[in-house]
């Protein structure tokens, strides 16, 4: 039993590194990590006290720091079969990409150790079999159906203890990683909420609670609803980088810019201090983004070559680990400078990338399509259109259906703005309220991304039909806009223009003044000037 023991540990010294460090003092390692995670475990007490630090970041999706801290608890007791658990769910991140094939067999690994070591309690047994349930035959079997096994099994286990907090957490958060992205009912989002809920309501501190709550919410139709655990979790988990950004997830879906833009400037620099890179570039899209709605282009302009600059970095010391921020951030970046700019030809001479995620490296082909029809340059489009197309039917024959869609939309704004410029105003407009169409089909949200890239693809309608002289309809483009995307000064300008045109002076009035309102302009005057000559940054010219 002993050489048993001490191969598993050495086995999970392997799988860490050659050196795993120990947890620091309670001052790092348990403060401001949240408060109430309690899962008793048949270790030594010492391991127990450990083993609730490293859980409460791994419900702040602290991976790096979860298997290290996992790992290290198996290290110093190998016979604590929880702690090989804690490693195996520690290399799936259930919310973003699925796993790397060397993640995975990690991750196999861990969970086969906590088996063949055995956990002398039956809950810590049900735990562990519901997660070797996702990484059986996972050469074998796609990711989405063992997802779903490991699902299941956790609901079993939340029947089995229902007053054990962390599996209704668990089985909530493997709802939300398991439900169809593009159910606009959000049944199983909703369903995971109300279990989330009660445990908020009990412990509002519990990290769990209030993160899961922000995903459940992650939709514009059930954004307001996680605005409670986004203003708690910023205050009870301050330590965790994570979770400083996570608020921002409800920030940007309401529209609140000036709080997205201050969630995200600390999270970037916990992610700096005791953080990675890779989650440091999803900070720095949000900032994007928020800046860009602002009309502060320095500072996003700033913040992009930030990005890049980070993306240099890793790229010399050969680090990849996988994650979509990465690369994500990197494309959509630039892109949103350009098309938030109209910076057409500067859209249409953006840098290619090839990407594992087609969904990313259709960004700088979109961004490049736009620029190039905008320009007059609609053979130029042609090509990049050509590719969104490639690129849309990979994402269906490998069956994602939420990106195939998004790049889908792109592929028809890009589209309709190409037969625009080839005079042909009748298929521009066809095609762009297809797009529009869609896009209102597509409510749910995947949080890679804080917003669209560029436009709303109502914001491209509106402005199509301004151009064809109907501003009529144009105005309830931009409102439908807005109902999609909440405050985007780009949506209050062209219905303000719109409604200008069509000469409803008091949907002008109104609309200038949300714009004021969300530019922290300085003069309401100055909004009321509009024109279709904007930069297409409406606030740069309003803000104090």
């Amino acid at each position: 039993m002993k050489r048993k023991l001490a191969i598993a540990a050495a086995i999970v010294g392997l799988m860490m590194g050659s050196s795993v460090p120990r947890l620091q003092a309670a001052t790092e390692a348990g403060s401001g990590r949240g408060a109430g995670v309690d899962f008793p475990i048949s270790c030594t007490p010492s391991a127990k006290t450990r083993f609730n630090e490293a859980l409460a970041g791994l419900h702040s999706f602290w991976y790096a720091r979860a298997v290290k801290e996992f790992g290290d608890i198996a290290q110093t007791e190998p016979s604590c079969a929880i702690a090989y658990w804690g490693v195996a769910l520690s290399l799936w991140n259930q919310l973003w990409a699925p796993p790397r094939s060397d993640a995975l067999q990690k991750g196999s690994d861990a969970i086969q150790k906590a088996i063949a070591v055995g956990a002398a309690s039956e809950r810590e047994r049900d735990y562990i079999e519901a997660v070797a349930k996702f990484y059986t035959d996972f050469d074998k079997i796609d990711h989405r159906t063992r997802a779903r096994a490991y699902s299941d099994a956790m609901e079993k286990v939340y029947a089995k203890y229902p007053e054990d907090r962390e599996a209704a957490a668990f089985y909530a958060l493997s709802m939300l990683a398991t439900a169809d992205p593009l159910d606009a009912t959000y049944a199983r989002q909703r369903e995971a909420g109300k279990i989330l809920e009660a445990i908020f309501r009990e412990e509002p501190n519990h990290p769990a609670a209030a993160h899961y709550l922000i995903h459940a919410y992650d939709c514009g139709p059930l954004a307001e609803r996680a605005r409670p655990a986004a203003e708690q979790y910023a205050k009870s988990t301050p330590y965790v980088p994570h979770a400083i950004h996570m608020p921002s997830h409800t920030y940007v879906l309401l529209g609140m810019w000036k709080e997205t833009v201050d969630t995200n400037i600390s999270a970037e620099k916990a992610e700096i201090d005791r953080g990675g890179p890779e989650d440091r570039l999803h900070d720095i899209d949000y900032l994007v983004y928020a800046y860009l709605q602002l009309g502060q282009e320095a500072k996003a302009k700033e913040a992009v070559e930030r990005g890049l600059a980070i993306d240099r970095d890793l790229v010399a010391a050969k680090r990849d680990v996988g994650l979509r921020s990465r690369p994500f951030t990197v494309a959509a970046g630039p892109a949103r400078l350009t098309l938030e700019r109209n910076a057409w030809d500067e859209a249409a001479a953006l840098p290619l990338k090839p990407d594992r995620f087609p969904y990313i490296e259709a960004i700088p082909h979109y961004a490049r399509a736009i620029g190039a029809a905008r320009s007059g340059h609609p053979e130029a489009a042609r090509t990049e259109i050509e590719k969104l197309n490639a690129l849309q039917d990979a994402l269906v024959k490998s069956k994602n259906q939420y990106w195939a869609r998004q790049v889908e939309i792109e592929a028809k704004i890009a589209s309709a703005w190409t037969a625009n410029a080839e005079g042909k105003p009748a298929d521009a407009l066809v095609g762009m309220r297809e797009a529009a169409d869609l896009e209102g089909k597509s409510e749910t949200h995947d949080t890679l991304s804080p917003g669209p890239i560029g436009f709303t693809a109502h914001e491209a309608l509106g402005e199509l039909l301004l151009k064809q002289g109907q501003p009529a309809k144009a105005l309830a483009a931009f409102e439908e806009s807005l109902q999609l995307a909440a405050n985007r000064p780009r949506s209050y300008y062209g219905a303000a223009l719109a409604a200008k045109q069509a000469n409803d002076s008091a949907k002008a009035k109104t609309y200038v003044t949300k714009l004021v309102d969300v530019c922290g302009a300085g003069s309401a005057a100055e909004a009321a000037k509009l024109t279709e000559s904007t930069s297409g940054l409406p606030c740069s010219g309003l803000a104090e």
